[in-house]
């Protein structure tokens, strides 16, 4: 017996010390590595600037030490963030160096198509230097091809395929689901196009839904197709025949089309970009990837730091209340970076980048409040992403100037409050029930143990209609238009990007390049400096968070793949309580 508790101890001594020096031996390697990522990457003459998409792609991508040491299985962040892939395109623009930029294609990841359309505009103006734009893929997808349509020539593998089948737009119902738990919602809306509370009552769209839904999908439609016609040269009805017949999914039919250009092998491509990068050799190709350039000097155009700054503000996310990790809009959070922002004399103006779908209403009024300080000490720029609705919009209504993708969905000015009444899934389903001593009438009201009555409802509609007068109010001011005219535009109604320009709700198409040039007009400054707000983590903290919380959230997404997002959007119905200002459920479009 004494043997082998002797040698237990011994075993979990070992296992002990050989956890610690292999933790020793992490950290030494994590320094390396910080080290190496700290230094200038120096870009060597007639470098071309490789972009993969093959990773999602965020407005502005959490600080890691490390983006180039793949340490996926840890469950670190691997995101691109969009403002460092447009600031790496404009940068080679200007770059000698960089005689051309090559688009590797061929495992792009789902992105959203107003962040599709900025990246593709910020390649046409890279395009007008005189350099090259060449895209190759193994198969390309829809959003894919729109990407790669920019491009001088489009290459594609001999067997690749073409998917090009136009956009849907899908909605997920949960009312027989909820039926069958025997859990009642209890809905008061504002707006006969409020149709986020639509999967909980409804099994299908309802009239005034499915004619938002076709009227900004069709919009959005009638955009790429257009942006193609004038690349490819091809007419607008070609290229909708092609998606009717999904007549061009093979690579030859892809290629007699005119869509594509030719059917290359890699090695083929790499040897027409010799040519045009003027090098002796395919293996004397300089690629320089998304990562390695980040890290590369920018020239500088004036000596020293520039003294004045635009602020860039990133909000992405479900807007909540209080002060929540960096993946939400909290209120606390943006309106203290807001407030900072206003105060500190060296901003002259702020750019309010905004990629949200709503959420709290109160959290809403509570940034729109910082912003419209903001607006009346500088220029406040808004910049809306691949969704900027509901609360989305309300929290950047008090802007100077707005402006959205062609792509981007808004609007949806409208309000509801949402209850759930689970007595009977309690009762039916767990057996738990619940009894109740109160003071008043309505001590329990909000109870999941019983329905509101009708006083209760009346209370609920006259605070969902004030909070929605209060927003068409906010919007009325911010866009000089009459409560009226928002009231009609507004209802709870989507508008893409383009129609919402043409109602009133946005000042001009463009990305957030365009908005920090506008904001620098406005500022009056030609020289600035660029800072990006709120603070990110350390990025060490980001390291312990992505190895702790974010990992079981990167495992499930792995388990679950295609149907993550239905997960995703269940876990959001259950956190949905109290009066929101959102849009629609979760509508995808692809």
């Amino acid at each position: 017996m004494k043997s082998f508790f002797k040698y237990l101890l011994a075993s979990v001594l070992g296992v002990i010390l050989a956890c610690f020096f292999m933790f020793l031996i992490f950290l030494g390697l994590l320094s390396a590595v910080v080290s190496t990522q700290d230094k200038p990457f120096q870009v060597k003459p007639r470098s071309i600037l490789m972009l993969k998409l093959d990773r999602p792609v965020i407005d502005r991508k959490p600080s890691m030490p490390f983006p180039d040491f793949n340490l996926g299985r840890f469950g670190i962040d691997n995101r691109l963030g969009l403002n460092e892939i447009l600031a790496n395109i404009k940068k080679a623009t200007e770059d000698t160096n960089i005689c051309g930029i090559y688009l590797q294609l061929s495992m792009m990841h789902s992105i959203g198509v107003a962040t599709v359309e900025e990246i593709r505009d910020a390649l046409l103006d890279f395009k007008k230097s005189g350099k090259f734009v060449v895209s190759y893929s193994d198969s390309y997808s829809q959003s894919a091809f729109y990407l790669a349509s920019v491009s001088d020539k489009i290459y594609m593998n001999p067997l690749g395929n073409l998917f090009f089948d136009g956009l849907s737009a899908e909605v997920l119902f949960f009312k027989k689901a909820l039926e069958k738990l025997d859990i009642e919602p209890q809905i008061i809306r504002h707006g006969d196009y409020k149709s986020a509370v639509e999967p909980f009552v409804n099994d299908k769209m309802s009239r005034e839904n499915r004619e938002q839904i076709e009227a900004y999908v069709g919009s959005i439609w009638k955009n790429i197709v257009g942006k193609i016609s004038l690349q490819r040269g091809l007419t607008a009805d070609k290229i909708n025949a092609f998606a009717d017949n999904v007549s061009i999914s093979s690579a030859d039919e892809a290629c007699q089309s005119g869509m594509i250009d030719s059917l290359l092998y890699k090695d083929q491509v790499l040897e027409l970009l010799t040519g045009l990068s003027k090098v002796k050799s395919s293996k004397k190709l300089n690629f320089v990837s998304h990562n390695q350039y980040t890290r590369a000097p920018k020239s500088r155009q004036h000596k020293g730091l520039a003294k004045n700054k635009i602020a860039v503000i990133y909000a992405s996310g479900d807007i909540v209340e209080g002060e929540e990790e960096e993946i939400n809009i909290s209120s606390e959070t943006i309106s203290r970076t807001i407030r900072e922002a206003r105060q500190d004399s060296a901003i002259k103006a702020i750019v309010f980048r905004v990629n949200s779908g709503g959420g709290s209403a109160l959290a809403s009024e509570v940034i729109w409040r910082e912003l419209d300080l903001a607006c009346s000490v500088k220029p406040v720029i808004a910049s809306m992403g691949d969704v900027a609705a509901s609360g989305g919009y309300y929290v950047l209504a008090a802007s100077d100037t707005i402006l959205a993708s062609a792509n981007t969905l808004t609007g949806s000015i409208g309000v509801f409050g949402i209850l759930m009444n689970a007595k009977d899934f309690f009762n039916n389903k767990l057996g738990i029930s619940a009894d109740v001593v109160k003071t008043n009438r309505h001590s329990d009201f909000g109870s999941l143990f019983r329905s509101m009555d009708a006083e209760e409802k009346q209370m609920m509609q006259r605070l969902v209609d004030n909070i929605y007068d209060t927003f068409v109010s906010h919007v009325a001011e911010g866009r000089n238009m009459e409560t009226q005219a928002v009231d009609k535009i507004g209802g709870g109604r989507i508008w893409s990007g383009m129609d919402a320009k043409e109602i009133g709700l946005v000042d001009e198409i463009g990305g957030l390049n365009r908005a920090i040039d506008i904001a620098a007009e406005k500022a009056g400054i030609e020289q600035y400096r660029i800072v990006e707000l709120p603070k990110l983590k350390d990025p060490m903290e980001q390291i312990i968070n992505e190895l702790t919380g974010a990992i079981r959230l990167k495992h499930i997404q792995q388990e679950l793949g295609p149907g993550f997002r239905y997960y995703h959007r269940v876990k959001s119905v259950i956190r949905s309580n109290g009066l929101m200002a959102r849009m629609p459920f979760e509508i995808e479009v692809y």
